[in-house]
């Protein structure tokens, strides 16, 4: 009996496969940003490549190091610009549209059923809407470029039921870290994850973004959603082509399965320099903060920034507080919806819609020593600085935190 993962991938190469057997498969769509086309570009043309394979299936946005934060990351972007209009690819997203995940989801190329890669680790985001999305490095993606084609070894599947309603101030960020504390940073390496269950169920497209997003800290290659009706919905009038959702066989067979009681968890808090040194936000609180940021592709949507405005609304941030939107269309939602206007009063700073400083890149790096509290999905030794120390959390924990210049439980306020 198949799982979702297994229906996806036999589709795409036109074969019934199995877990663990290697296969070529068809893609769907394929996605590079503007740290990663640069590489993928340059192994097409070494390859003897002149033209891609579908210009209408590549996906280009510029999200890691937008604006240009040095003389010769412009030099880099123009020569994509360039490239980008050489080969008439349309689906290019300049400086400010947004982190590439999200800009690739609002324009409806993250379709249930479809296979997807994408030249960035957190591609795995694409599996809320029932797709199997994945990081490739570079190299494959020259090959895909070229031949729209590209090999897998098909993964086991892990199956991850969670249970209940969240309590108040407690949200999917807190679930997924709690579920990757539970599975471990590797111990979804090279299988992908399937999440069920009514926790699951009631949860926002927002909210199940952020458990996708972060399969990969689990070690996984995808991490899927069953479509349903909340799928499709946010898919009218947006989806980019027709498409036909993909759903586990009820009898599907699991190489692990892990159960998660969402309705006694607290928040939760990743501790460095490791996603999965998960604790309750009660047992370190106290702990100092420099820095809060809030956004990028975990939780940088309209949902998580109106949270943390509930929260910051006629209080004073203590430290500095960076709201990252995940794309140009939620800042101007939070605009409108009066959000940002709450969160700039409270003394937080909104930068470009982007990844900035998420990765250490600019817009919001920390100095040797400092702690960021951040809504992000890494906390590796030296992600936003060198010698910096980084906690994630959700968007509650990080807005009360602001205002308490301290790590703060957001349901004991």
């Amino acid at each position: 009996m198949t799982t979702i993962t297994e229906k996806i991938l036999s589709r795409a190469s036109n074969k019934t496969v199995k877990p663990k057997e290697f296969v070529i498969a068809n893609i769907d769509y394929a996605m590079a940003h503007d740290g990663t086309s640069v590489l993928t570009v340059k192994g097409l043309k070494e390859m003897g490549f002149k033209k891609v394979w579908n210009p209408d299936k590549i996906v280009i946005p510029f999200d890691h190091y937008a604006p240009a934060n040095t003389e010769r990351t412009a030099i880099l972007h123009k020569e994509i610009r360039d490239w980008a209009k050489e080969q008439n690819i349309k689906n290019f997203y300049d400086v400010g549209e947004g982190v590439c995940h999200q800009v690739f989801i609002e324009n409806g190329f993250a379709l249930p059923g479809s296979l997807i890669v994408g030249a960035d680790s957190h591609s795995c985001t694409y599996g809320a809407f029932g797709a199997f999305g994945t990081g490739v490095g570079a190299t494959d993606m020259a090959e895909v470029f070229a031949t729209g084609k590209l090999w897998f070894r098909v993964p086991e599947t892990i199956k991850i039921t969670s249970k209940g309603k969240l309590k108040t101030r407690v949200y999917a960020k807190d679930l997924m870290l709690k579920m990757i504390g539970v599975v471990g940073a590797d111990g979804g390496t090279n299988k992908a994850v399937e999440f069920y269950g009514d926790t699951i169920e009631r949860l926002s497209m927002s909210e199940r973004m952020v458990l996708s997003n972060m399969a990969i800290e689990m070690g996984a290659d995808a991490g899927i959603i069953t479509p349903d009706d909340k799928t499709y919905k946010y898919l009218e009038n947006r989806a980019k082509e027709y498409y036909e959702p993909a759903f586990a066989e009820e009898n599907a067979t699991y190489s692990d399965e892990f159960y998660i009681d969402a309705k006694n968890l607290k928040p939760q808090i990743a501790c460095p320099y490791k996603v999965d040194n998960v604790k309750d936000v009660l047992e370190i609180e106290g702990i100092r903060i420099h820095q809060v940021v809030i956004g990028t592709c975990t939780n940088g949507r309209l949902e998580d920034i109106e949270v943390a405005a509930s929260i910051l609304k006629g209080e004073t941030v203590a430290v500095r507080t960076i709201i990252a939107p995940a794309s140009r269309t939620i800042l101007i939602d939070a605009i409108k919806s009066g959000a940002a206007e709450i969160l700039l009063e409270a003394g937080a700073t909104f930068i470009t819609p982007g990844c900035g400083p998420c990765l250490g890149g600019h817009m919001g790096v920390i100095g040797k020593g400092e702690i960021c509290l951040t809504t992000a999905n890494r906390n590796f030794r030296g992600r936003m600085g060198t010698d910096g120390l980084v906690y994630l959390s959700s968007p509650a924990t990080a807005a009360i935190s602001a205002i308490m210049g301290e790590i703060t439980d957001p349901t004991e306020m």
